[in-house]
């Protein structure tokens, strides 16, 4: 497609190495880890929009210290909670590792949760500049589903591709719709083409029932290991949390515990149910990519897909 003035191009093709792909609790970064851990001169390299943020840990199963001490982790702990975070900054972090890992001599593996950060690591976006007087003025509309209706309005293919309730996406679509003239579904092509890549790019797929059990389990393991503390620590931090920070999965709700409109058995079980929800977009999301080779897994996925990556690397 064509750009535009107001356009920046981000990420770039790059050397073999592999993509480790899937829906949230799916194994992925335990994966990686094993991998990385058993083979010499592996990097990991995070593609998840909330692991950005630092002290976000808990609640966005961040590696723990014990893992980044064993093997080089990129791309965590980018910024403060109550800042605001993009994908083009991601991307500049994302080069910065790149050439790190590059002047070391290293390979990379992806760990990717968030698809529009894969897509812009494996093929690179198109994106536009940013509007901020008009993003003030988009976010002051409580309503969202009002939003998504103006949206629709606008760029009809854009909205058909944003969740309605899907806030933070709904407001960058309007903000670069109104603040360029242009409709946000013009900018790149990269979430709806697929060329061919040096990368490879590894799909763990579950069945969706045994995914709900395992993401229920990760849940009140983030509970037990203390996700109400975190959450309140954050809160009440310089700046508390951002927009987008306060609508990760896991902290909205312990939010609504913490401000008293939930028990926290309500929280986790909203926690649980989102998380799912969450889970099947990421599926749907990655299923239109046939550049993806997908693996089943039966039990273990370091067992069953550890072994495939290690051959891939080889």
């Amino acid at each position: 497609m064509t750009r535009t003035e107001s356009a920046v191009t981000i990420g770039q093709r790059q050397e073999p190495s592999i993509v480790v792909l899937g829906a949230t609790a799916s194994g992925k970064s335990d994966v990686a880890m094993a991998v990385a851990a058993a083979t010499p001169g592996i990097r990991i390299v995070a593609a998840d929009a909330m692991q950005v943020y630092r002290g976000m840990d808990i609640g966005t199963a961040k590696p723990s210290a014990d893992d980044r001490a064993r093997v080089v982790h990129h791309c965590l702990d980018l910024v403060d909670a109550h800042e605001r975070h993009t994908v083009a900054d991601w991307s500049n972090a994302l080069a910065t590792a790149r050439r790190e890992i590059a002047v070391a001599g290293d390979r990379a593996i992806l760990v990717g949760g968030t698809g529009l950060y894969v897509t812009a690591a494996v093929d690179g976006l198109d994106l536009a500049g940013e509007w901020p007087v008009i993003r003030a003025d988009l976010e002051a509309e409580p309503d969202t589903a009002s939003l998504h209706r103006r949206l629709s309005g606008i760029d009809p293919d854009a909205a058909a591709r944003i969740e309605p309730s899907n806030r933070r996406r709904i407001v960058r679509a309007l903000e670069v719709c109104l603040g360029s003239g242009a409709k946000f579904s013009s900018f790149g092509d990269g979430v709806d083409s697929y060329p061919a890549t040096s990368m490879r790019l590894m799909g763990i797929r579950w069945d969706r029932t045994r995914l709900r059990g395992r993401i229920a389990v990760r849940v009140h393991r983030m509970v037990a290991s203390g996700l109400v503390d975190e959450v309140a620590s954050l809160l009440a931090a310089p700046g508390g949390l951002s927009r987008t920070a306060r609508q990760a999965l896991g902290y909205k709700e312990i939010i609504d515990h913490l401000e008293g409109r939930c028990d926290l058995a309500a929280a986790i079980d909203a926690v649980i149910l989102r998380t799912g929800q969450f889970a099947v977009r990421q599926e749907r999301w990655y299923r239109r990519d046939p550049r993806i080779e997908w693996v089943d897994v039966v039990d273990d996925p370091v067992d069953e897909i550890a072994p495939i990556v290690m051959r891939a690397l080889a």
